[in-house]
């Protein structure tokens, strides 16, 4: 595989702007380790290799265990999660997931997620799940190469 462009200096302004989100997010409310596991979820139902690889590792230098982080994408059956993390992670899937139903991202879902997130969190944690989205379209649509990160 080889990637196709690099958008980080083709479009420097709007490398700049979605790592602003980012700074937003590492600075906001939202536990960081949520903050990682919607990025992880989300980064593998698009198939984005480079963010599954990138945010798995992510994890584990902040001392993710490694049952936390292979469960991720079945964490509905894995007993690793919190109440908290799995509405996290259930918002993101709907988030995520739009076109995939009719009611996109049903009241129960965001009724959970506000039961455990403060307006203030939940919002940070909304605008978590759209970048992680962006930036999983940018890496596939770029065919980013899952690894690069730690190469360069």
């Amino acid at each position: 595989m080889k990637q196709r462009m690099n958008v980080a200096e083709l479009a420097p302004e709007a490398y700049r702007a979605m790592l602003g989100l980012e700074r937003f997010l590492n600075g906001s409310s939202l536990p960081h380790s949520t903050l990682e596991l919607v990025k992880l979820r989300a980064s593998q139902i698009n198939g984005c290799g480079f963010c599954v690889d990138m945010h798995s590792h992510d994890m584990k230098k902040a001392g993710e265990s490694d049952e936390r982080i292979f469960a991720v994408a079945a964490w509905r059956e894995a007993p690793y999660f919190t109440d908290a993390e799995r509405a996290a992670l259930a918002l993101t899937e709907e988030a995520t997931r739009l076109a995939d139903r009719g009611e996109a991202v049903p009241d129960p879902v965001w009724e959970e997620a506000a039961r455990h997130y403060d307006e203030e969190t939940l919002a940070a944690l909304v605008v978590a799940i759209a970048t992680i989205n962006a930036w999983n379209r940018i890496g596939v649509t770029t065919r980013l190469v899952a690894g690069s990160h730690r190469r360069s």
